[in-house]
């Protein structure tokens, strides 16, 4: 049954960029002539509200202000975009719709949110081997790669490991989230991260427990650590 739902997954995948190279794409913001690799038209492209300050994981994670902490060295995110509805319908696409390649399109986003932001490397948030298998690839990791290419930094794969299967986040409260990443994700070769810069890519933030969680194993090799997502879902 799993191999026949992941054969479904690529075959809609195709059957969807093939609709994209053969149909007039339209716009799920406005209805107007879209953009299958941006998934909205310009318009409502360029309407996401972007943001220019960084969050405080920590902070965000414990269910306080995130916004202009001082006290927690190591726990920046980056977000791009506030999720709104037009942000929601390119995170549905790459993340659930089975269009990665939406990820290129968004990283000179990416870069735009960590500019002035000294990166060596460049890593993905992991999912576990049987979520990634399921799903057929990781946005995190086409999101990496996107932003790697953006700024000419080099992204390491699978330097950050998941270890543990974790149920999904949605619906649990922050204390629950919490516990739930707690010790799930390592550095498998904590030699190549110490006394580097590193950038931690994710999708959405929303309580910052995964982040977190990222952020204190790279610590963890001696690196010095900043996240950075497409969107903050407030």
């Amino acid at each position: 049954m799993r191999k026949a739902g992941r054969i479904g997954r690529l075959v809609g995948g195709l059957v969807a960029g093939v609709d994209a190279w053969a149909l007039p794409q339209r716009c799920p913001g406005c209805a107007g002539p879209g953009d299958p690799d941006r998934v909205l038209c310009p318009a409502c492209w360029d309407a996401i509200p972007r943001l220019a300050l960084p969050l405080c994981a920590r902070c965000l994670s414990h269910e306080r202000e995130p916004v202009g902490c001082g006290r927690h060295a190591g726990y920046a995110i980056h977000p791009a975009w506030v999720y709104d509805a037009g942000a929601s319908h390119v995170v549905r696409a790459l993340k659930y719709d089975a269009r990665p390649h939406v990820a290129r399109a968004l990283g000179a986003e990416l870069a735009r949110a960590v500019s002035g932001v000294r990166a060596d490397l460049v890593l993905e948030v992991p999912l576990h081997p049987a979520r990634r298998r399921s799903r057929g690839y990781n946005q995190a990791a086409e999101l990496a790669d996107a932003l790697s290419e953006t700024i000419g930094v080099p992204r390491l794969p699978g330097i950050l490991g998941r270890v543990r299967a974790t149920r999904e986040q949605a619906g649990l409260s922050g204390g629950a989230r919490r516990a739930n990443v707690r010790g799930a994700f390592h550095a498998l070769r904590p030699g190549w991260l110490k006394g580097r810069n590193v950038l931690v890519v994710d999708d959405v933030v929303t309580t910052g427990a995964t982040l977190e969680a990222c952020l204190d194993a790279v610590a963890s090799a001696g690196a010095r650590a900043v996240a950075v997502t497409l969107a903050w879902a407030q």
